[in-house]
Protein backbone atom coordinates (compact mmCIF):
# COMPACT_ATOMS: atom_id res chain seq x y z
CA UNK A 1 0.00 0.00 0.00
CA UNK A 2 1.41 3.34 -0.93
CA UNK A 3 -1.45 5.54 1.35
CA UNK A 4 1.21 7.33 3.21
CA UNK A 5 4.60 7.71 1.20
CA UNK A 6 2.62 8.71 -2.01
CA UNK A 7 2.38 12.40 -3.29
CA UNK A 8 -1.02 14.58 -2.27
CA UNK A 9 -2.03 17.75 -3.98
CA UNK A 10 -4.94 20.37 -2.83
CA UNK A 11 -8.08 20.58 -4.95
CA UNK A 12 -6.89 22.44 -8.64
CA UNK A 13 -3.82 22.34 -8.70
CA UNK A 14 -2.30 19.69 -11.69
CA UNK A 15 -0.26 17.14 -10.24
CA UNK A 16 3.15 17.07 -12.47
CA UNK A 17 4.68 13.94 -13.82
CA UNK A 18 6.98 11.76 -11.15
CA UNK A 19 8.14 8.88 -12.86
CA UNK A 20 8.51 6.57 -10.68
CA UNK A 21 6.60 7.97 -7.47
CA UNK A 22 2.66 7.34 -6.43
CA UNK A 23 0.56 10.50 -7.06
CA UNK A 24 -2.94 10.57 -5.77
CA UNK A 25 -5.32 12.57 -8.00
CA UNK A 26 -8.41 12.19 -6.06
CA UNK A 27 -10.44 10.30 -3.83
CA UNK A 28 -10.63 7.18 -6.50
CA UNK A 29 -7.40 7.53 -8.38
CA UNK A 30 -3.44 7.37 -7.88
CA UNK A 31 -1.05 7.66 -11.22
CA UNK A 32 1.97 5.97 -11.05
CA UNK A 33 4.26 7.06 -13.83
CA UNK A 34 6.67 4.62 -15.35
CA UNK A 35 10.39 5.14 -15.69
CA UNK A 36 10.10 4.64 -19.43
CA UNK A 37 10.60 8.26 -21.04
CA UNK A 38 11.01 8.53 -25.02
CA UNK A 39 10.31 10.01 -28.14
CA UNK A 40 7.29 7.65 -28.21
CA UNK A 41 6.24 7.70 -24.51
CA UNK A 42 6.91 11.68 -23.50
CA UNK A 43 7.92 11.44 -19.39
CA UNK A 44 6.62 7.61 -19.51
CA UNK A 45 3.54 5.53 -19.64
CA UNK A 46 0.86 6.19 -16.77
CA UNK A 47 -0.84 3.48 -15.19
CA UNK A 48 -3.79 4.45 -13.11
CA UNK A 49 -5.05 2.87 -10.27
CA UNK A 50 -9.00 2.95 -9.60
CA UNK A 51 -11.50 2.32 -7.05
CA UNK A 52 -12.60 1.97 -3.64
CA UNK A 53 -12.57 0.41 -0.24
CA UNK A 54 -11.88 -3.21 -1.64
CA UNK A 55 -12.35 -3.06 -5.38
CA UNK A 56 -9.42 -1.11 -7.81
CA UNK A 57 -8.72 -1.70 -10.76
CA UNK A 58 -5.43 -0.84 -13.00
CA UNK A 59 -5.57 0.50 -16.48
CA UNK A 60 -2.25 0.45 -18.33
CA UNK A 61 0.00 -1.69 -16.34
CA UNK A 62 2.59 -0.32 -19.12
CA UNK A 63 5.88 -2.50 -19.69
CA UNK A 64 6.70 -5.76 -18.50
CA UNK A 65 9.60 -3.83 -16.34
CA UNK A 66 10.68 -5.47 -13.07
CA UNK A 67 10.94 -2.19 -11.21
CA UNK A 68 7.53 -0.90 -12.47
CA UNK A 69 5.56 -4.07 -11.60
CA UNK A 70 7.09 -4.37 -8.42
CA UNK A 71 5.90 -0.45 -7.39
CA UNK A 72 2.89 -0.89 -8.73
CA UNK A 73 1.96 -4.15 -6.40
CA UNK A 74 3.35 -1.85 -3.77
CA UNK A 75 1.53 1.85 -4.50
CA UNK A 76 -2.37 -0.13 -4.86
CA UNK A 77 -4.86 1.68 -2.67
CA UNK A 78 -6.04 -2.08 -2.31
CA UNK A 79 -6.48 -5.39 -4.16
CA UNK A 80 -6.07 -5.14 -7.37
CA UNK A 81 -9.07 -6.73 -8.81
CA UNK A 82 -9.14 -6.52 -12.62
CA UNK A 83 -6.52 -5.16 -14.72
CA UNK A 84 -7.80 -2.93 -18.16
CA UNK A 85 -5.85 -2.49 -21.04
CA UNK A 86 -6.12 0.76 -23.45
CA UNK A 87 -4.46 -0.74 -26.34
CA UNK A 88 -1.84 -3.51 -26.80
CA UNK A 89 0.95 -1.20 -28.01
CA UNK A 90 4.23 -2.46 -26.14
CA UNK A 91 4.42 0.47 -23.53
CA UNK A 92 0.81 0.34 -22.32
CA UNK A 93 -0.13 -3.74 -22.26
CA UNK A 94 2.78 -6.12 -21.66
CA UNK A 95 3.05 -5.87 -17.94
CA UNK A 96 -0.61 -7.17 -17.68
CA UNK A 97 0.07 -11.68 -17.65
CA UNK A 98 3.06 -10.78 -15.17
CA UNK A 99 1.37 -8.75 -12.98
CA UNK A 100 -1.97 -10.55 -13.20
CA UNK A 101 -0.29 -13.89 -12.35
CA UNK A 102 1.15 -12.14 -9.15
CA UNK A 103 -2.20 -10.59 -8.11
CA UNK A 104 -4.79 -12.87 -9.54
CA UNK A 105 -6.36 -9.90 -11.24
CA UNK A 106 -8.19 -10.96 -14.36
CA UNK A 107 -7.13 -8.75 -17.64
CA UNK A 108 -9.94 -7.26 -19.46
CA UNK A 109 -9.89 -4.89 -22.60
CA UNK A 110 -9.67 -6.23 -26.60
CA UNK A 111 -7.46 -7.44 -29.13
CA UNK A 112 -6.43 -6.27 -32.22
CA UNK A 113 -6.57 -8.22 -35.58
CA UNK A 114 -3.10 -6.57 -37.01
CA UNK A 115 -0.19 -8.38 -34.86
CA UNK A 116 2.29 -5.73 -36.20
CA UNK A 117 3.57 -3.64 -33.47
CA UNK A 118 1.24 -5.54 -30.46
CA UNK A 119 1.64 -7.11 -27.32
CA UNK A 120 1.80 -10.94 -28.26
CA UNK A 121 1.38 -11.43 -24.42
CA UNK A 122 -1.68 -9.76 -23.66
CA UNK A 123 -4.75 -12.09 -23.91
CA UNK A 124 -7.87 -11.13 -21.99
CA UNK A 125 -10.39 -13.07 -20.08
CA UNK A 126 -12.87 -11.39 -22.22
CA UNK A 127 -12.99 -8.72 -24.43
CA UNK A 128 -15.08 -5.15 -23.17
CA UNK A 129 -17.82 -4.10 -25.00
CA UNK A 130 -18.81 -0.45 -26.15
CA UNK A 131 -20.96 0.80 -23.34
CA UNK A 132 -19.99 -1.99 -20.95
CA UNK A 133 -20.09 -0.84 -17.02
CA UNK A 134 -17.75 -1.48 -14.77
CA UNK A 135 -18.67 -1.29 -11.37
CA UNK A 136 -16.13 -0.15 -8.75
CA UNK A 137 -17.50 -0.67 -5.19
CA UNK A 138 -20.74 0.67 -4.49
CA UNK A 139 -20.11 4.07 -5.87
CA UNK A 140 -18.29 4.51 -8.98
CA UNK A 141 -18.26 3.02 -12.52
CA UNK A 142 -15.85 2.67 -15.47
CA UNK A 143 -17.94 3.31 -18.62
CA UNK A 144 -15.85 1.44 -21.54
CA UNK A 145 -15.93 3.29 -24.63
CA UNK A 146 -14.51 1.48 -27.54
CA UNK A 147 -11.94 4.71 -29.70
CA UNK A 148 -10.17 3.37 -32.61
CA UNK A 149 -8.08 5.13 -34.67
CA UNK A 150 -4.09 5.06 -32.53
CA UNK A 151 -5.62 1.90 -32.66
CA UNK A 152 -8.62 -0.36 -34.26
CA UNK A 153 -8.77 -2.42 -30.41
CA UNK A 154 -8.22 1.14 -28.56
CA UNK A 155 -10.26 1.84 -25.29
CA UNK A 156 -11.10 4.87 -23.16
CA UNK A 157 -13.25 4.79 -19.66
CA UNK A 158 -14.85 6.89 -18.29
CA UNK A 159 -14.88 7.32 -14.13
CA UNK A 160 -18.48 8.27 -13.14
CA UNK A 161 -19.49 9.89 -11.06
CA UNK A 162 -16.36 12.13 -10.82
CA UNK A 163 -16.36 12.27 -14.93
CA UNK A 164 -13.14 11.85 -15.46
CA UNK A 165 -11.99 9.96 -18.81
CA UNK A 166 -8.68 7.45 -18.81
CA UNK A 167 -7.66 7.92 -22.51
CA UNK A 168 -5.27 6.07 -22.92
CA UNK A 169 -3.35 7.22 -26.42
CA UNK A 170 -6.44 8.70 -27.87
CA UNK A 171 -5.62 11.99 -26.37
CA UNK A 172 -2.07 12.51 -24.70
CA UNK A 173 -0.76 15.82 -22.92
CA UNK A 174 1.26 18.15 -25.21
CA UNK A 175 1.30 16.21 -28.37
CA UNK A 176 -0.08 14.58 -30.83
CA UNK A 177 -0.28 11.00 -31.65
CA UNK A 178 1.21 8.94 -34.53
CA UNK A 179 -1.79 6.95 -36.14
CA UNK A 180 0.08 4.05 -38.52
CA UNK A 181 -2.04 2.06 -40.78
CA UNK A 182 -3.62 -0.42 -40.99
CA UNK A 183 -4.00 -0.94 -37.21
CA UNK A 184 -4.56 3.08 -37.19
CA UNK A 185 -7.18 4.46 -38.86
CA UNK A 186 -7.34 8.31 -39.53
CA UNK A 187 -11.10 8.53 -40.31
CA UNK A 188 -11.92 6.45 -36.94
CA UNK A 189 -9.45 8.65 -35.04
CA UNK A 190 -11.42 12.00 -36.11
CA UNK A 191 -14.71 10.01 -35.71
CA UNK A 192 -13.56 8.95 -31.85
CA UNK A 193 -12.50 12.09 -31.21
CA UNK A 194 -15.74 13.89 -31.97
CA UNK A 195 -17.84 11.38 -30.56
CA UNK A 196 -16.57 12.56 -27.15
CA UNK A 197 -17.54 16.10 -27.56
CA UNK A 198 -21.03 16.01 -26.54
CA UNK A 199 -19.89 14.12 -23.13
CA UNK A 200 -19.66 15.11 -19.76
CA UNK A 201 -16.26 15.00 -19.10
CA UNK A 202 -14.29 16.76 -16.33
CA UNK A 203 -11.07 16.04 -17.09
CA UNK A 204 -9.05 14.01 -19.11
CA UNK A 205 -6.47 11.37 -17.26
CA UNK A 206 -4.17 10.72 -20.26
CA UNK A 207 -1.30 7.81 -21.07
CA UNK A 208 1.28 10.25 -21.15
CA UNK A 209 1.37 13.69 -19.38
CA UNK A 210 -0.46 15.27 -16.70
CA UNK A 211 -4.19 15.92 -16.45
CA UNK A 212 -5.77 17.87 -18.94
CA UNK A 213 -7.88 19.30 -16.52
CA UNK A 214 -9.95 21.41 -19.81
CA UNK A 215 -11.21 18.57 -21.80
CA UNK A 216 -13.40 20.00 -24.22
CA UNK A 217 -10.92 22.88 -25.65
CA UNK A 218 -8.32 19.93 -26.01
CA UNK A 219 -11.27 17.94 -28.21
CA UNK A 220 -11.65 21.03 -30.32
CA UNK A 221 -7.61 21.55 -30.56
CA UNK A 222 -6.67 18.14 -31.96
CA UNK A 223 -9.96 17.86 -34.34
CA UNK A 224 -8.70 21.34 -35.42
CA UNK A 225 -5.22 20.13 -35.94
CA UNK A 226 -5.53 17.06 -37.67
CA UNK A 227 -8.35 18.59 -40.10
CA UNK A 228 -5.51 21.48 -40.79
CA UNK A 229 -3.28 18.82 -41.36
CA UNK A 230 -5.60 17.33 -43.81
CA UNK A 231 -6.33 20.64 -45.73
CA UNK A 232 -2.08 20.86 -46.19
CA UNK A 233 -2.32 17.28 -47.57
CA UNK A 234 -5.05 17.94 -50.02
CA UNK A 235 -3.14 21.41 -51.25
CA UNK A 236 0.42 19.47 -51.22
CA UNK A 237 -1.65 16.92 -53.42
CA UNK A 238 -2.95 19.39 -55.94
CA UNK A 239 0.17 21.61 -56.00
CA UNK A 240 2.80 18.06 -56.81
CA UNK A 241 0.70 15.88 -58.25
CA UNK A 242 1.40 12.65 -58.42
CA UNK A 243 3.74 12.45 -55.76
CA UNK A 244 5.61 10.44 -53.09
CA UNK A 245 4.68 9.76 -49.85
CA UNK A 246 9.02 11.02 -49.43
CA UNK A 247 7.48 14.17 -51.74
CA UNK A 248 4.61 14.88 -49.72
CA UNK A 249 6.08 14.18 -45.63
CA UNK A 250 8.73 17.38 -46.75
CA UNK A 251 6.15 19.96 -47.61
CA UNK A 252 2.94 18.76 -45.40
CA UNK A 253 5.63 18.22 -42.23
CA UNK A 254 7.92 20.90 -43.30
CA UNK A 255 7.22 22.02 -39.45
CA UNK A 256 8.85 18.61 -37.92
CA UNK A 257 12.10 18.17 -37.81
CA UNK A 258 12.84 16.05 -40.56
CA UNK A 259 14.77 13.67 -37.73
CA UNK A 260 10.65 12.10 -37.26
CA UNK A 261 9.65 12.10 -41.08
CA UNK A 262 9.56 8.48 -40.75
CA UNK A 263 6.78 8.92 -38.17
CA UNK A 264 5.25 11.61 -39.60
CA UNK A 265 4.95 9.56 -42.67
CA UNK A 266 3.15 7.00 -41.09
CA UNK A 267 -0.36 9.43 -39.86
CA UNK A 268 0.48 11.18 -43.92
CA UNK A 269 -0.57 8.05 -45.74
CA UNK A 270 -3.57 7.67 -42.87
CA UNK A 271 -4.41 11.25 -43.96
CA UNK A 272 -3.81 9.73 -47.97
CA UNK A 273 -6.04 7.20 -46.99
CA UNK A 274 -9.10 8.83 -45.45
CA UNK A 275 -9.06 11.14 -48.44
CA UNK A 276 -9.42 8.35 -50.73
CA UNK A 277 -12.10 6.87 -49.03
CA UNK A 278 -13.76 10.57 -48.89
CA UNK A 279 -13.26 10.39 -52.58
CA UNK A 280 -10.55 12.97 -52.71
CA UNK A 281 -7.40 11.11 -53.47
CA UNK A 282 -6.35 8.33 -55.77
CA UNK A 283 -3.50 5.95 -56.15
CA UNK A 284 -1.38 5.27 -58.97
CA UNK A 285 1.25 2.80 -57.89
CA UNK A 286 3.05 4.15 -54.92
CA UNK A 287 2.02 7.63 -56.19
CA UNK A 288 -0.89 9.51 -55.25
CA UNK A 289 -2.88 12.25 -56.67
CA UNK A 290 -5.62 14.28 -55.90
CA UNK A 291 -9.64 13.16 -57.08
CA UNK A 292 -11.68 15.31 -58.84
Amino acid sequence: MHHESGRRHRAGETPPVEPGVPIRLGERVWRVTCTNAGLMTGPGTNSYFVGEADHWVLIDPGPADPKHLSLLQRAAPGPIRQILATHTHPDHSPGAAPLGQLTGASLLGRLSPHPHGQDPSFRPERELKEGELLTLGRRATLQVLHTPGHASNHLCFLLEPDGLLFTGDHIIQGSTVVIDPPDGDMSAYIDSLKRLLPMDISAIAPGHGTLITSPHQALCGLLAHRLTREGQVREALSAQQPASLATLVATVYADVPASLHALAERSLLAHLLKLETDGRARRDGQMWLAAH
